[in-house]
């Protein structure tokens, strides 16, 4: 294998460097162009990266290249005598006949055989780039992060180059929130009906690779105004039973255990995944209200609210796979997947409000107490049908999905130790979705797209609130039903022409959504027709850069906990409600790349433009009720925004022991002024009163910035430490601080590599927290102002433990036949 490791050394720079001077004379003899296939030779599947060496006889030289998405090799080379093998990480090698070359070649399809008395000893396979380049996607493989272990998705979605994470739980990509998150290239069961809180729930362990999508190709759905996360779950490939049981235990209260195993022949792969987990989660929030006169402008009095969340969850997920090889060229896929989660919240409310020249004098003090009982399930169907055709690449997918999700809450509240409330939510959801994609190879370097896609959605939400006081008459009750249709049909053509490679295509989306607000009996109805084009463009200067840009024009449809007109009920004064009468924000991006390789050292830079209508943005209401000031966050459609950054990642191999990669956003963005009205009953008038505000035009920019290094230590312990730091940001009525987090991981192989003992430390300094100042009434002329702290989540410690059986550590062998909702791209 040492040797294969050189090989594969020379190969790579030979292929990625520039050639020396003195190969002018091997460089001026007659060119040919040598193609062909490399697959699999149980299942069929095209094999990417694969390697076809040449080495001439007479010169002794090495070329070579790698094979693409399809598992097909161009290779210009000159005439002569060679002899040829074929490499692929954990494959036997293969070596052709010495042949002579003179002229172009099709050497045909050529398949290899997997070697599993090989694969643990490949070093090469555990430092597969983190990084893989597509022309319209980037794609992030997360397995050998330590810090991930016995975390969730989230922390594998905030570790991610572009995208963040905040306080909450919110996921942004390049600082915008407006983004899809997909599970193998489709809406998913596993985002549930509320995908900060699922993603929480949807273990480390279960995630291969994260791709970052910023200029989707029309493959792509039109949602996300950001671009699009797809999150690619494991699922074995390899032939025989193998499988691996991972255990974590932790402080703050955490145990979780998980396993997975495949098992494979020529006719049948089945493959499934386990996980319990039972976490308790304490977090804490501190708000100051500070009441000005509207006149002079002077602080009249000042309400603080101490809250402390006290959450424990139990959450089982299970999912279980099958796929059978109906022949050598096409397979069907059933898979099923379960979630079960119960929650056991408990928030406690301290409110106390004071004058502000004497704060000895309370005017209100209430000890608030809301303990929530969840118990929640999601539950998905799915099969899929594969045919590759011939093999060169004629492709024909049809996935049919069906998904059903149900949630119920009970929430009584107390204040001052005596029950007050009643409240309860039952939410029902059921999702269904049809996709049908038909991939067209034309010649050598061409490739024709076409697909449709329906996906269903019928919502239920009825949220009940029981005011137990006699002399309350405040109902804010609400029941909705939520459907949306949407109906997707695309095109799109790919074509390399020498160095430059293009992809564009047309994307048409028909949208139908019903919103019945049934305790209002409200109906709305939003129909439309749009049309998304795509271009991505890709440019190879040389072997080791490339230009690429792309342009996309993408929407983002209300949520639905967006249109739902709940009020949250933790606090009486402070609380969030959706808007029923959001309409869909509109973006077109434009996204200029360039990648670059020097020896170790991997870099990527990105500049990029969106202008984006009728943005969809929370804005801060002070109401009065019964003579309390109420502050309720709304969504509203603002006006327009123009965003422009640029971005820079790094990954650098200081030596096989030391590696480090780094990632730095810049943006700055620009929205226009924004009038919005608001009404509520004035309680000493009896009438309704309605006041309009002006949110300012914001000018402002921001950045944020991740390092990770990854050192191995004396004992082959290794040290990973990965650092953020997001900058602070404001908008037309809040300030919010930046945040700094530090992750600490050693890990230490055991039992022959069979086993790795992690010790993970998540927010070493405990600084995850989200400090905000926000102006009520516009920051000109405020009429409240609050200063305030939120952390979801207090500093974890955990000790994870994995065994793994007929499962090298190493082996780290990326799924052959996965497009990823959308890899038959070009420019790979």
């Amino acid at each position: 294998m040492k040797k294969i490791t050189i090989l594969l050394i020379l190969l790579c720079t030979s292929v990625l460097a520039q050639r020396p001077q003195g190969a002018k004379s091997f460089q001026k003899r007659p060119k040919i162009t040598i193609t062909g296939t490399i697959i699999e030779a149980n299942s069929k599947q095209p094999l990417e990266y694969a390697t076809l060496i040449l080495t001439s006889v007479k010169t002794k030289r090495v070329t070579g290249g790698v094979t693409d998405l399809n598992g097909k090799f161009s290779i210009e080379i000159p005439k002569g005598m060679y002899q040829m093998k074929v490499e692929f990480i954990g494959f036997k090698t293969k070596q052709l006949p010495q042949k002579k070359l003179v002229e172009n070649t099709d050497l045909g399809t050529i398949t290899l055989t997997e070697d599993s008395e090989t694969l643990d000893e490949v070093e090469v396979i555990a430092e597969k780039s983190t990084v893989e380049i597509r022309l319209d996607k980037k794609i992030y493989n997360v397995g050998k992060d330590m810090t991930l272990k016995g975390g969730n998705a989230s922390d594998v979605l905030d570790n991610v180059p572009s995208v963040n994470v905040d306080a909450e739980g919110a996921v942004s990509l390049r600082g915008n929130e407006n983004v899809r998150i997909l599970i193998d290239g489709k809406p998913s069961a596993l985002v549930g009906l509320n995908g900060t809180d699922a993603l929480r729930n949807l273990p480390a362990d279960a995630i291969e690779k994260v791709e970052v999508i910023t200029s989707p190709s029309a493959r792509y759905d039109a949602e996300g105004t950001a671009g699009i996360l797809n999150i690619i779950l494991r699922k074995g490939k390899i032939t025989g039973l193998n499988g691996a049981i991972n255990t974590t235990i932790g402080y703050p209260e955490l145990y979780q255990i998980g396993g997975n195993i495949n098992y494979r022949t020529k006719k049948l792969n089945l493959f499934s995944n386990i996980g319990y987990r039972l976490r308790k989660g304490p977090g804490n929030s501190f708000t100051k209200f500070s009441y000005l006169d509207e006149t002079t402008g002077a602080i009249e009095s000042t309400q603080t609210e101490d809250r402390v969340f006290d959450r424990k969850s139990n959450n089982f997920n299970s999912s279980l796979g099958l796929e059978y090889y109906i022949n050598k060229k096409s397979s069907i896929t059933g898979t099923f997947f379960y979630r079960k989660n119960k929650g056991d919240d408990i928030a406690t409310n301290v409110i106390d409000r004071f004058l502000f020249e004497d704060p000895s004098q309370v005017i209100f003090n209430e000890n608030r107490v809301e303990t929530e009982d969840e118990d929640g399930s999601d539950r998905q169907y799915s099969i899929n049908y594969t045919n590759n055709f011939d093999g060169n690449g004629q492709k024909l997918t049809i996935d049919l999905q069906y998904g059903g999700s149900n949630e119920v809450e009970d929430a009584p509240i107390t204040v001052n130790g005596t029950l007050s409330e009643l409240n309860s939510q039952i939410t029902n959801s059921v999702d269904k979705l049809l996709q049908i994609d038909y991939v067209l190879p034309i010649g050598e370097n061409s490739q024709f797209e076409a697909g449709h896609k329906t996906t269903l959605q019928d919502l239920d939400s009825d949220f009940r609130v029981r005011i137990l006081d006699p002399n309350n008459d405040f109902d804010p009750s609400n029941e909705i039903n939520f459907k949306q249709n949407v109906y997707a049909f695309y095109t799109q053509f790919g074509s390399k022409i020498n160095k430059f490679s293009y992809l564009l295509g047309l994307r048409s989306e028909i949208t139908d959504i019903d919103l019945f607000v049934v305790t209002d009996n409200n109906f709305i109805d939003i129909n439309f027709t749009e049309f998304f084009p795509t271009v991505n463009l890709g440019y190879e200067l040389n072997d080791n850069d490339n230009l690429t840009l792309g342009y996309s024009r993408r929407l983002q449809r209300p949520r639905f906990w967006f249109l739902n007109p709940f009020e949250t009920r933790s606090s009486a004064t402070n609380i969030f409600r959706g808007n029923p009468a959001l309409t869909p924000e509109f973006t077109s991006s434009f996204d200029l790349g360039y990648n670059t390789k020097i020896k170790k050292l991997t870099l990527g830079a990105s500049l990029y433009y969106q202008i984006s209508t009728d943005i969809i943005r929370p804005v801060g209401i002070n109401e009065i009720r019964g003579g309390t000031n109420v502050f309720v966050r709304q969504p509203v459609n603002q006006n327009d925004e123009n965003r422009y950054g640029f971005e820079f990642t790094t990954n650098y191999a200081v030596s096989k022991k030391i590696r480090l990669s780094g990632s730095f956003n810049f943006f700055k963005f620009q929205t226009d002024p924004f009038d919005f009205s608001y009404s509520f009953l004035d309680p000493d008038t009896n009438t309704i009163v309605t006041r309009v505000e002006q949110l300012s035009e914001v000018n402002e920019s921001t950045w944020f910035a991740r390092f990770n290094s990854r050192i191995t230590l004396p004992g082959k312990v290794e040290w990973q430490t990965r650092m953020s730091y997001r900058g602070p940001q404001s908008n037309a009525q809040s300030d919010r601080e930046g945040i700094f987090v530090a992750n600490l991981a050693f890990s230490k192989d055991l039992f022959k590599d069979k086993a790795s003992l992690i010790l993970n430390v998540s927010d070493v300094l405990n600084s995850r927290q989200r400090e905000s100042t926000t102006f009520f009434g516009g920051r000109e002329n405020p009429n409240t102002i609050s200063n305030g702290t939120f952390q979801w989540r207090e500093r974890q410690i955990s000790l994870n433990f994995t065994y793994r059986f007929n499962q090298k550590k190493k082996r780290q062998r990326p799924q052959r036949d996965y497009d990823g909702g959308g890899g038959e791209g070009f420019g790979g």
